[in-house]
């Protein structure tokens, strides 16, 4: 398993993300589209989450496949995100069809950054407009870090971000995750520079520092934020030729990359996501074989990911937490 050329969900051949953010608002959103419409399943395993059109990506609902999918800032706000998102692929002609009418298909999911010292007292609600604007960004090429969904997140101890990494398999099959890190947990070990996910790390993707030395052997962490006030959504992608069923199993897995990467995790205060989406480009040779690569893939990406996050965010003036790089770089 190695990282793509971009180490970006992007290496997933025709897959795009546009990111938009507002320093004054201090959030954004981000978007993940493709060149056709795609396949997705979504898996819910944090106890406070916030979406939009998650029904519709069971295996039995009508519609299986989506246009984007939407990461965004703004709590119950940031849902109108997904509203700009289909405004403008509905300009395209993009969309399921319903007689002469298109309709986006655009499933999204929030995290709370509501108290992040960003200016909040809008008249209007911003987040269609970031939509719009993320969507007109998308390119195979995008920045991490204090960007999109993740320019005003949070964890338990440092800043959080926006991540992503990819890894290209034996199979010739590629997979890469895109999440917003705003935690109540940690993705550090405790007071130290050491990432819980450094066992997952390709070619010093985040700061090569190695596993820490000394792990806390019983810890019972507290909640460092409020009811609410947390979240890590994500998304894991791959270019083979999944069914709904088969890409909710990898949104499940990839779950297991958030649990390596933050400590704790999907808690009754997080609404701990994950969105799963295939391209269909390559067909399956082994379904057994190759779902079970898949799953462990997806898990093994977001984890980078998240540390990926986590590591590329910026200080900031007027910043509630140290970012990792202010306080370790």
């Amino acid at each position: 398993m190695q990282p793509g050329p971009k180490n970006l969900i992007t290496d997933i051949e025709g897959l795009r993300v546009g990111n938009a953010h507002s320093g004054r608002l201090r959030s954004g959103c981000t978007v993940l589209l493709a060149d056709r419409p795609f396949t997705a399943a979504v898996q819910v395993m944090g106890g406070a989450p916030g979406t939009r059109e998650t029904d519709l990506l069971a295996p039995d609902r009508l519609v299986q496949e989506v246009d984007a999918i939407v990461l965004s800032g703004g709590s119950a706000f940031g849902l109108d995100s997904a509203s700009g998102v289909a405004e403008g692929l509905r300009a395209r002609g993009r969309g399921f069809a319903v007689g002469e009418m298109r309709v986006p298909i655009v499933p999204a999911a929030i995290l709370f950054d509501l108290l992040n010292g960003g200016d909040k007292g809008w008249g209007t609600n911003p987040y269609a407009a970031l939509g719009r604007a993320a969507l007109e960004a998308a390119s195979p090429e995008f920045a991490i870090g204090s960007e999109g969904a993740g320019f005003g997140a949070l964890t338990g101890t440092l800043k959080g971000g926006l991540g992503s990494a990819s890894a290209v398999l034996e199979n010739g099959m590629t997979v890469g995750a895109l999440v917003a890190v705003n935690a109540l947990g940690s993705a550090t070990v405790e007071d130290s520079p050491h990432f819980w996910a450094a066992p997952w790390e390709l070619e010093g993707e985040f700061g090569g520092r190695g596993t820490a030395l000394l792990y806390p052997a019983a810890a019972e962490p507290a909640p460092k934020k409020r009811m609410g006030e947390a979240t890590t959504i994500a998304i894991v992608a791959t270019d083979a030729a999944l069914s709904q069923a088969q890409a909710q199993r990898m949104a499940t897995a990839a779950h297991d990359g958030m649990a390596r990467a933050l400590v704790p995790s999907h808690t009754p205060i997080d609404g701990d996501l994950v969105f799963a989406a295939a391209t269909g480009a390559k067909p399956l040779a082994d379904p057994v074989a190759d779902t079970f690569l898949l799953g462990h893939a997806a898990s093994s990406c977001l984890a980078r990911a998240i540390a990926r996050a986590v590591h590329a965010a910026t200080a900031m003036p007027g910043d509630l937490q140290p970012s990792w790089t202010a306080r370790f770089g």
